[in-house]
């Protein structure tokens, strides 16, 4: 199975978790650049088949692609009947979606990339690894990840618990992105200002984290590359 690539020479916008807030996409897919969406549609949002269908189209007509999130991975396995955590925000998506639209979820996560390569900037989910430098996102069907591409849909747990309920997530890996590169992820709301937020590592390398609680209760937040 083909992984997407990015076609060079086009310019790109960067979408943070849309988590099924189809309206909000629908805005930020607008454009005649290249979309690359950092995962985790749905799930949580008013319309995750919307998000869906939008997110589709755009990959039919050749502008577009989507980062594989932890939401798109749960999502799929669900579908498919593996082993997963079915929730009631889980079961709520899945009550949104016909055959169809079930279908082409378990066909477009299977093939969707855990990080993609464009020149010095790497897009992904969660978190950064160091093996994602040398090493192309790996074909994975629907399979459970582990090293590298758990790091990319999940960051980097520390083991304890926030208040909130949520895992609590370290963000030393930002430390580890060499100097020159810039890493555009979602999944961690970071940000206290409703903008994404920048943050520069020891070694020199950035971290941008485009994540600002669409279909959470914040807003849609995307990032406008050149060429």
């Amino acid at each position: 199975m083909t992984l997407p690539i990015i076609p060079s020479g086009v310019p790109i916008r960067v979408v943070g978790d849309v988590h099924g807030d189809s309206a909000a996409f629908a805005y930020a897919a607008a454009t005649d650049r290249f979309v690359v969406q950092l995962g985790d549609l749905t799930d949580h949002g008013p319309d995750n088949a919307g998000t869906l269908r939008i997110m589709f189209d755009l990959i039919d007509h050749g502008r577009g692609l989507f980062i594989l999130g932890n939401h798109d991975l749960k999502l799929a396995r669900a579908l498919t009947g593996q082993s997963a955590r079915i929730d009631a925000v889980v079961r709520a998506t899945m009550g949104q979606l016909d055959d169809a639209l079930r279908a082409r979820v378990v066909t477009e996560v299977a093939r969707a990339p855990y990080w993609l390569h464009h020149g010095r900037t790497l897009f992904l989910h969660g978190g950064f690894h160091t093996a994602m430098l040398e090493a192309h996102s790996p074909e994975h069907g629907l399979e459970r990840p582990s090293g590298p591409l758990s790091r990319a849909l999940y960051g980097e747990p520390t083991g304890r618990m926030q208040p909130d309920g949520f895992p609590e997530r370290s963000l030393r890996w930002v430390d580890r992105i060499p100097r020159g590169w810039t890493v555009y992820c979602g999944h961690d709301r970071r940000s206290t200002d409703g903008r994404p937020y920048r943050r520069r590592g020891m070694a020199g390398g950035s971290a941008v984290f485009v994540d600002t609680g669409a279909g959470k209760g914040g807003h849609l937040s995307w990032i406008d590359l050149p060429a």
